[in-house]
């Protein structure tokens, strides 16, 4: 089996190319990305190419599944380049995998692209328009009508959409912290017992799973027969008091709008690349039912979600990193670099 993916270098990237490759079924992995790692991945052919501009016939011929996985969440502040890498360049991979005759095509959405329900658990039914106002979801939503469309135009075409919670690993902790932190924002901080107070609002929940449990689903995926769509998460649900306890500082719930507004001013500031409105669209989101994938991918995570945060957050204090561009550690140049161009604003 021939199986190309998109974003290969990432945080999701990385793990599923390893657990391509140990699967015996795959014979090739051909990793598509815009930066390609520095040393060569055994049994990886990496390709360089930038999905809304390149033509990528070449690289999916022959193919017998793609995993699309590559996104682009900054610039912020430039929504034309996020929508260009983003939806233009999905839409370019989806036409050029029908074109291509790929059987399969295995696309990573997200809980971010799901209407609003705060607390609600949800299946995979429930509607996916997310929140327009916010950048990334308005852009995965858009994808997933493209998807639509794939499926009404080619029914031959095995098409899976995965939605996965918040997705950790050491290894993309300083890769995360510089994409919704800013590079000056300081990994220590995650260090438990550091800080005596965490002050978040009350009704702040979440789902999180680790990366290589998000990455073993992708295989099943690209494995089985399975269409459509599929919520992954792990135990437990948290929560601020869920926080507070792993960095073992004293929960303080504070109004969301106040956070809502400290938000705004260091974004609009350049002083923070996270927008505003993606924390509006965290506090809308709902509770993921992964009853589908539990039952016809016969998926089960190892990894606790508070066990995947623990560990990201251990990676933030030891300034953890990979070995490819998107998760390399930070190097002093570097951060003075951002610091100086505008944080986190690099395409």
């Amino acid at each position: 089996m021939r199986v190309v993916v998109t974003g290969a270098t990432g945080n999701v990237g990385t793990s599923v190319v390893a657990k391509l490759l140990a699967d015996p079924e795959v014979s090739e992995v051909v990793g598509i990305a815009r930066r390609l790692p520095e040393q060569a991945v055994p049994g990886v052919h990496h390709v360089a190419a930038d999905l809304a501009e390149d033509d990528l016939g070449p690289h999916l011929r022959g193919a017998d599944a793609v995993v699309h996985l590559a996104w682009l969440f900054q610039p912020t502040h430039d929504p034309m380049t996020t929508w260009r890498a983003n939806v233009i360049g999905s839409s370019r991979l989806f036409d050029a995998a029908a074109a291509a005759l790929v059987p399969a095509l295995v696309y990573a959405s997200s809980v971010g692209a799901y209407s609003p329900a705060s607390g609600r658990m949800v299946d995979e039914s429930w509607p996916t328009h997310s929140m327009p106002s916010a950048g990334y979801g308005r852009e995965k939503a858009y994808v997933e009508r493209l998807l639509d469309t794939v499926e009404a135009r080619q029914p031959e075409m095995r098409v899976v959409r995965l939605r996965p919670a918040f997705i950790f690993k050491a290894e993309a902790a300083t890769a995360q912290r510089r994409l919704f932190l800013g590079p000056l924002a300081p990994g220590s901080l995650a260090r438990p017992g550091l800080l005596p107070v965490l002050p978040l609002p009350s009704e702040l929940r979440f789902q999180a799973l680790h990366t290589e449990d998000a990455a073993e689903a992708y295989r099943l995926a690209v494995a089985s027969d399975v269409r459509g769509a599929f919520n992954l998460a792990a135990e437990p649900i948290l929560d601020g008091p869920a926080l507070a306890e792993v960095l073992k500082a004293r929960f303080v719930p504070v109004p969301s709008l106040l956070v809502r507004a400290a938000l705004a001013a260091a974004w609009h500031a350049h002083l923070l690349p996270a927008d505003p409105k993606l924390f509006d669209l965290v506090l809308g989101l709902p509770l993921l039912d992964t009853t589908r994938a539990r039952t016809l991918l016969g998926w089960t995570p190892q990894w606790s979600a508070s066990d995947a945060l623990a560990e990201m957050l251990h990676g933030l204090v030891e300034g953890a990193g990979g070995s490819t561009p998107p998760l390399a550690p930070d190097s002093p140049a570097g951060r003075l670099h951002e610091a100086a161009t505008g944080v986190g604003e690099r395409p």
